[in-house]
């Protein structure tokens, strides 16, 4: 059914001429976090910035549970890190009643901690402002020629915003897993893989809508009977207009202030109408399973943003390599703004 997938989704800009190595070692591939707010310096948190590499979010919590003695519960962080990189990524602990730690005992080759800070609430997911990319293509091959006019054309229109190959597991093997689940083929204990596996369904199928809208031209324009998702905000709004969209909304949609939508999917009926809702329950026929799977798992119906503005981007040639610098807000993957720019090369 999958058929690795993500290969397949359609390219805004034509698939690429040039091919080079992504992630050759974790230095190729640096992030650091920004937070949404700001600390307050007071209440029972410690807030820590911790660099990383060779580690996952979940290896760090246990590192931290174990060192101040608390639950795993008692962490807060607000997003996933890739273990293949050099990370900089915000935990927060909860000390109420405990002994404050030591945390610089904690520093070693792979973990640093950077600064702590107080704060009288956990951290919550997706508390990001955005997160700061720096990334190095390596041994480029194939043809040069397009290559500054391909990345003028992301610094303008952004690229479609799907969910990374990562969320699917290796050879999609976490969408098979859905598969079986929803078939009662499977039990799932674990709450966490239970997610992990629902997550990739529902990505998967967000990834089909926004593939076809790719390949049809849409995916940065807003269809007659769009749901508006706007910019920053889990928050829409449905053109009026079921047959036409009035001039406000495409100065809205020139200026980032909203965005096209692909659905999350769940119980409910699809907010959208007229030509995007046709297009939506026409993509949908297809995957039956896994869209009464998700509904019968009791998630609702949600939306997210069809296209991904790729901030503050610069480049540089570095001999036969590419130096990437952009931010991305928090959800979004840096392997699909290098997707658009590079094939991977085969390892």
């Amino acid at each position: 059914m999958f058929n690795s997938h993500y290969q397949q989704l359609a390219y805004a800009n034509s698939v690429p001429l040039l091919t080079a190595g992504i992630k050759s070692s974790p230095h190729d591939f640096q992030v650091d976090e920004y937070l949404s707010f700001e600390l307050d310096g007071q209440g029972t948190h410690d807030y820590l910035l911790i660099r990383k590499q060779h580690l996952n979010t979940e290896e760090v919590v246990s590192c931290l549970s174990k060192h101040a003695r608390v639950k795993p519960v008692a962490i807060g962080y607000a997003g996933l890190k890739d273990k293949n990189a050099i990370t900089s990524q915000w935990f927060s602990v909860n000390l109420a009643g405990k002994k404050q730690p030591d945390w610089q005992a904690l520093n070693n080759d792979q973990l640093q901690v950077v600064t702590v800070q107080k704060h009288s609430r956990k951290l919550k997911r997706g508390a990001i402002k955005n997160n700061r990319f720096q990334v190095i293509l390596r041994n480029l091959t194939g043809d040069r020629s397009s290559l500054e006019s391909r990345i003028n054309n992301i610094q303008q229109t952004g690229v479609p915003n799907y969910f990374g190959e990562q969320r699917f597991g290796r050879s999609d093997a976490n969408l098979k897993k859905a598969l079986k689940l929803f078939a009662n083929k499977v039990t799932v204990k674990n709450n966490h893989q239970r997610g992990l596996y629902l997550s990739a369904a529902r990505s998967y199928l967000f990834n089909q809508v926004l593939s076809r809208r790719v390949a049809e031209g849409s995916w940065n324009n807003i269809l007659a009977g769009e749901a508006c998702v706007l910019d920053g905000s889990n928050s829409f709004f449905v053109s009026d207009c079921i047959t036409s969209v009035d001039e406000a909304i495409m100065q809205r949609l020139a200026h980032w202030d909203l965005h096209p939508s692909g659905p999350l999917w769940g119980a409910g009926d699809l907010p959208t109408a007229g030509i995007a809702r046709a297009l939506e329950e026409q993509v949908m026929r297809d995957y039956a399973a896994l869209c009464n799977g998700l509904a019968e798992a009791g998630l609702k119906q949600q939306r997210r943003s069809l296209r991904l503005n790729v901030q503050s981007l610069q480049w540089e040639t570095l001999e036969n390599n590419i130096l990437l610098k952009f931010d991305l807000v928090s959800g979004s993957y840096a392997t699909v703004v290098i997707r658009e720019i590079v094939q991977q090369a085969k390892q």
